[in-house]
């Protein structure tokens, strides 16, 4: 039982890397002097200092704050893999944040306690509100973006890119990236050896390289998914979107609110697009990632409420 606990645990963590970390990797790649190694590096370091900087106060709010009982978090987390995985395949990079919500609030129901509603809410509304916010943002950077000389001399492009995506990683580990940190705490009590992130200075380096390896291995099918057809990218709307997702999220982060990355970075690269016009967006592509939001939420909710009818009634 405790290797299936942990094996749960490192699924989820990759699954993390290849839907988030490849959709952040896809990004921090393009326009770039430095080697993509040294991007991945960027990446995995946020994602290791993130507890020691930021806490694990969105971390909290996944494993103690939504629902009670680490049964229902753990059937939420299976379920919430199922649903990834089967997007990530296509290349379409979803929220697991959502999924994980709607099916740990679904797992809750199932197996007869009730989340909190109100704040399960609040939490849903403030994500809702990423992607429009990181758009606003990207499209008021993207008009200073284009008074820089930053799609004209090199040295320039390379260097703010790569601020910019150290920023988006910071901002990630500091917000959307602790739902790994909960699983992970969450998983290692249910298989009797409770962990203190905070002081695990191996067991968080190990979380960060599994994420990293997810990023790595999925880099291509994300990268060459739905969100890069958008629109024909250049430095200036990779790095508004990067600067204005990275606010958006790190905003939140504070309040212990969970706020999907990936949406709040293809609302971004949206609203940095339109300073070239609406016709500048490829608007058809912007359905597939709609769908999976809309879906990822509602199915999370469902396929969490079933698996936690089954286990209440198979367990004594």
């Amino acid at each position: 039982m405790s290797a299936v606990v942990v094996g749960v645990a490192v699924v989820f963590v990759f699954v993390c890397g290849a839907n988030d970390g490849g959709a952040l990797l896809s990004l921090g790649i393009r326009h770039r002097g430095a080697s993509g190694v040294l991007v991945l590096v960027v990446l995995a370091l946020a994602v290791a200092v993130g507890p020691a900087v930021f806490g694990l106060g969105v971390a909290e709010t996944f494993t103690s704050k939504l629902v009670e009982g680490q049964l229902s978090f753990l059937v939420g987390t299976v379920v919430a893999i199922g649903l990834v995985l089967a997007f990530t395949w296509r290349g379409i990079p979803t929220s697991i944040t959502l999924a994980l919500l709607g099916a740990i609030a679904g797992a809750a129901v199932g197996l007869g306690s009730s989340p909190d509603w109100a704040r399960l809410g609040f939490v849903l509304a403030l994500g809702a509100a990423a992607p429009f916010v990181g758009m606003a943002l990207a499209f008021l950077f993207g008009q200073v973006v284009r008074r820089m000389p930053i799609n004209r001399v090199a040295r320039w492009t390379s260097a703010t890119q790569l601020l910019a995506f150290a920023g988006q990683s910071l901002a990630y580990a500091a917000n959307d990236g602790q739902k790994m940190f909960a699983v992970v705490a969450t998983t290692a009590a249910v298989a009797g050896h409770p962990v203190a992130l905070g002081g695990e200075v191996l067991l968080v380096l190990a979380i960060a390289g599994v994420f990293t390896l997810g990023a790595a291995v999925s880099l291509r099918r994300v990268g060459q998914g739905a969100t890069a057809t958008l629109l024909r990218m250049r430095p200036g709307h990779v790095i508004s979107a990067e600067v204005a997702a990275s606010v958006a999220v790190f905003g939140t982060a504070g309040l212990g609110v969970p706020v999907s990355m990936t949406q709040a970075t293809t609302g971004g690269l949206v609203g940095a697009a339109l300073n070239d016009g609406p016709r500048s967006i490829r608007w058809q592509y912007t359905a597939p990632l709609a769908i999976a939001w809309a879906v990822t939420l509602p199915a999370g909710l469902v396929g969490g409420l079933l698996i936690g009818l089954v286990v209440n009634g198979v367990t004594p």
